[in-house]
């Protein structure tokens, strides 16, 4: 009996998934099919992205439909346009054998009015992005009624983005579902409510450990100075020759401005930010895909999604801001069990992070040195040798320049032309490399000490004899600042700081720590740009309200008669809200 057959999927399903060249079902898949199958069951899957996840609820919702009854049955809410059609496109192939189940992709950017005529015409399985699912219901234009399965795929994605509101307008206009599955990589609070409102008692499937990164990718990080991080990596491109991947940036104007620089130096590279159109991104993602491209730089927020096979490395140019966001992002390599390489490239303040990394995802991360210039050199040649050797020449008719190319190496030897070779093909590496300084930070350590330091030091004397909490407004250098936008604006940690540094066109090495509520956010930002930042932002707007930025505690004082209104009541201020301190 097939492997898949044995889970209880139908001939036409197993046909589907042999034809595929699938053997064997996944962790996740054989977890989970067998729960789905009953239909009844509220489930929550939580496994990587990588791991089979679409096959695991597709093939069981394909099962499940009722190709006689022409309305939407079936409900698959997913974050991204990119995911949305790799799911379309999985649910067609997967539906090959099964005659008369039809599904439809509705998302944003692209023609609404083309996707309405097509519900009209009747869809059995309805893939789709919240804001244009909501738009739809809206215009009353799709049916929720009688859907009786609702999937929420990659749900901690569409909850980082902001769409909470969007899922529980979803699930409260479905309902006369029959079960609610859940599909998700970690599960932060945020997920863990959504099961407890809306789904029963669910089945609970974990492949691996909760929120534990893929066992297949080796994670390294690399230290180094800030000013050398581009120039590291741009080395570690270099050496990784056959690389296929996708380096990740905080905000989308690193990425342009990354991405001009390695294009002008030679590679094969495009860029993904929000700046682009659809068009754009679908043009850019082609070339991606068909592999006209050897590299990708994306932020977070246009890369969400992607689903791309073969891909060897992703390189965090800096690491994340949000933790659980790179699991997302180390993610995208190592995938349907094969080994992938995730590369981080940290500034010294930054290894920190690397310790917090470690132990939410369960994984070692090796700390490798940036390559040498000699090593860069050693290693493109020996690619090209191994490229060369295995080079098919039995389809071309070589035999007849032959004789022509003993005529003209007849008085030069075989290590002449090895060395002419070489010299013809490196020539531009030796020379860029020839006097390559070590890039490498060694002392990453007595920065990670200092940091101890300040953090166990948590209050320090003053010259007035009081305690202070140290870091609370400047810190080795650093203001700390007040802003009127918080998590209830729609932010999470990694869309903050892009909105901000957008705005302020400031390069992120100035900020420290941010920390951010839900209706305001206070920054730690380099003393000399702090002026720079609050210019820029304050006074602007932001979803028709104005953002107000300012100095967090510019000189905090006890209350004193000079601040209390008749019969000692405090007077009203308007500001920022001051931090709570203890005083002595």
């Amino acid at each position: 009996m097939n492997a898949f057959e044995a889970l209880g999927l139908n001939e036409q399903l197993v046909q589907a998934v042999t034809d595929l060249g699938f053997e064997k079902p996944s962790e996740i898949q054989e977890k989970a099919i067998p729960v789905l199958l009953s239909g009844t069951t509220d489930f929550i899957g939580l496994a990587q992205t990588g791991t089979g996840k679409t096959a695991a609820f597709g093939l069981p919702l394909i099962q499940l439909i009722d190709a006689a009854q022409r309305h939407p049955q079936a409900l698959i809410v997913c974050p991204t346009r990119e995911l949305c059609l790799q799911i379309t496109n999985d649910l067609e192939k997967f539906t090959k054998h099964t005659k008369g189940v039809y599904t439809e992709a509705v998302y944003g950017g692209a023609s609404i009015m083309m996707q309405i005529r097509n519900l009209k015409r009747g869809v059995h399985i309805v893939i789709a992005t919240p804001g244009r699912l909501i738009d739809l219901i809206e215009r009353k234009a799709i049916d929720l009624q009688k859907v009786k399965y609702v999937v929420l795929d990659e749900a901690d994605e569409m909850l980082n983005m902001g769409f909470r509101d969007d899922i529980d307008f979803v699930l409260k206009n479905t309902i006369n579902r029959e079960s609610t599955w859940l599909f998700s990589a970690t599960m932060p609070p945020e997920v863990r409510a959504i099961s407890r409102n809306y789904m029963e008692t669910p089945k609970e499937v974990t492949v691996g450990k909760k929120n534990s990164g893929n066992a297949n990718i080796d994670h390294q990080f690399f230290v180094v100075q800030a000013q050398h991080r581009y120039e590291a990596l741009k080395r570690l491109i270099d050496f990784n020759p056959g690389i296929y991947g996708i380096i990740f940036t905080r905000t989308k104007a690193d990425a342009q401005e990354v991405c001009e620089r390695l294009a002008k130096a030679g590679y094969d590279i495009e860029a993904l930010h929000g700046d682009l159109t659809q068009q754009q991104r679908d043009k850019v993602m082609a070339r991606f895909r068909a592999k006209n491209l050897q590299l990708l730089i994306a932020t977070d927020v246009a890369a969400r999604g992607i689903d791309v096979d073969g891909i060897t490395h992703v390189i965090n140019f800096e690491l994340p801001d949000d933790m659980e966001v790179y699991t997302h992002r180390s993610g995208r390599t190592g995938r349907a069990g094969k080994t992938g390489i995730c590369l981080s490239i940290c500034h010294s303040r930054e290894t920190f992070k690397i310790k917090s990394l470690e132990r939410m995802i369960n994984a070692q991360f090796h700390k490798v040195d940036i390559p040498s210039g000699k090593d860069v050199c050693r290693k493109q040649f020996f690619h090209f040798m191994d490229k060369l050797m295995q080079t098919d020449v039995s389809n071309g008719d070589y035999e007849t320049y032959l004789p022509d190319l003993m005529e003209k190496f007849a008085n030069v030897s075989k290590e002449e032309v090895l060395q002419r070779v070489a010299a013809l093909e490196f020539n531009h590496f030796l020379k860029y490399y020839e006097n390559a300084e070590d890039l490498n930070r060694n002392d990453f350590g007595r920065d990670r000490k200092d940091r101890r330091d300040n953090i166990r030091g948590d209050f320090k004397p003053t010259e007035s004899g009081n305690r202070d909490r140290r870091g609370s407004s400047r810190n080795s250098g650093y203001t700390r600042l007040f802003i009127n936008l918080g998590t209830k604006d729609g932010f999470y940690k990694a869309s903050f700081l892009q909105f901000i540094l957008d705005e302020s066109s400031l390069n992120k090495e100035v900020l420290g720590k941010i920390d951010m509520r839900e209706m305001n956010t206070w920054v730690e930002i380099d003393s000399a740009a702090s002026s720079k930042m609050i210019k820029a932002i304050d006074g602007k707007r932001y979803n028709n309200r104005v953002v107000r930025m300012n100095e967090a505690d510019g000189g905090f004082k006890r209350p004193t008669d000079e601040g209390r209104g008749e019969g000692g009541a405090r007077k009203r201020t308007y500001g920022p809200p001051k931090e709570r301190r203890s005083f002595r």
